[in-house]
């Protein structure tokens, strides 16, 4: 005859009155941890040792009106690389950002003087033709399933060569006719292109610009249900879908966004200098994509701020300007982006990986 044994069950005292239970999960990470979450930090924190390093290098920097225009050159980089940094965080990038740049203002410039009418009319068509070229390259993305990068580099083979063609055909030249005495310029130039007065020092209106849209950006990603869908898709578009997130909707907005930069920043470059060279923009999609990267934001999709892009184009245009005013070589300008480039993923890479660690 077997006698078979039964296990008693183990007892398990209560925890201690005012104890909590740990399992891993929910434990609060120290506050330096949730701070290097942020994607900003870490350039904040390279904007900052940047920006030492070239008031100690460079004595003009230290001058007001040196400021301005570091200010402006980071403000023109900028002004792009908030929308191409939010496009980036919805899991796409745009190649065809610098030539959209030119195309706009070709448009303005062309439309108005050839037909001779008010140059607002020529401001309004390349609005909606700049909106137009997003929303083509957001609708072949969707369609097709194609990577962006093949559909973009098509718009940017495409957007190069109508410019240079089409303003040949048009004026004879590869560039427009100066469009300084039409109707209206004035008005236009002092939205796109003005400048206004601090402290003795005449600081360009794109600065304004630049501050206000990275403030309206900022709210809609942390305070809007947009956000939460660009977050969304960027971090798995067949996931966000299955929530009931507009994914189409969603990614065709985003290039239509940066179609509005592109149409901005080629306003500005239309009333400051009243004709374009329908050659330029060729290479600063790049300068765009990288300030966005530098600034936190991952090629991958999913993560990044609109204040870090801010911070990536002051770096540009601090680096920029402060090699002209230490008296450096500038052909060196390349080479400070590329090592601010390698550094910022290695950052941004450094800074996910401590956030995350428990």
């Amino acid at each position: 005859m077997s006698v078979t044994g039964h296990a008693e069950p183990a007892v398990t005292s209560p925890p201690a009155p005012g104890r909590k239970q740990n399992d891993g999960r929910t434990s609060r990470r120290p506050p330096a941890l949730r701070l290097l979450a942020r994607p900003e930090v870490g350039v904040f924190l390279g904007a900052v040792a940047v920006f030492v390093f070239f008031l100690v290098t460079a004595p003009p920097v230290r001058d007001g009106s040196s400021m301005a225009n570091v200010l402006y050159q980071s403000s023109t980089i900028g002004i792009m690389a908030l929308p191409v940094a939010l496009l980036m965080i919805g899991g796409e990038f745009d190649l065809s950002a610098g030539v959209a740049v030119i195309t706009s203002a070709l448009t303005a410039s062309m439309l108005s003087y050839q037909l001779t009418m008010n140059i607002w009319v020529g401001v309004v068509v390349a609005l909606l033709v700049s909106l137009g070229i997003g929303a083509f390259n957001g609708w072949m993305l969707v369609k097709t399933g194609l990577p962006s990068f093949l559909v973009t580099l098509g718009t940017f083979l495409i957007l190069q060569g109508v410019n240079l063609a089409v303003t040949k055909l048009v004026t004879g030249n590869v560039a427009t006719d100066d469009i300084s005495t039409m109707d209206g310029f004035g008005q236009a130039k002092k939205i796109f292109a003005s400048s206004f007065d601090v402290g003795g020092v005449q600081v360009k209106i794109t600065v304004v610009w630049w501050l206000v849209f990275a403030a309206l950006a900022t709210w809609v990603l942390l305070r809007t249900r947009y956000g939460n869908w660009v977050f969304a898709v960027g971090g798995n578009k067949e996931s966000a879908r299955a929530v009931g997130v507009p994914v189409t909707f969603t990614k065709i907005s985003l290039f239509m966004l940066v179609g509005f930069g592109a149409w901005f920043v080629g306003m500005h470059q239309l009333f400051t200098f009243n004709t374009v060279q329908s050659g330029e923009g060729v290479g600063q999609e790049l300068i765009y994509i990288a300030a966005a990267v530098i600034g936190g934001c991952l090629l991958t999709g999913g993560y990044g701020s609109a204040i870090g892009p801010v911070f990536g184009a002051f770096m540009f245009g601090m680096v920029q300007q402060g090699i002209v005013y230490a008296g450096w070589n500038p052909d060196w300008f390349k080479a400070f982006l590329g090592v601010m480039l390698l550094g910022a993923v290695l950052i941004n890479l450094w800074v996910q990986r401590t956030a995350t660690r428990r």
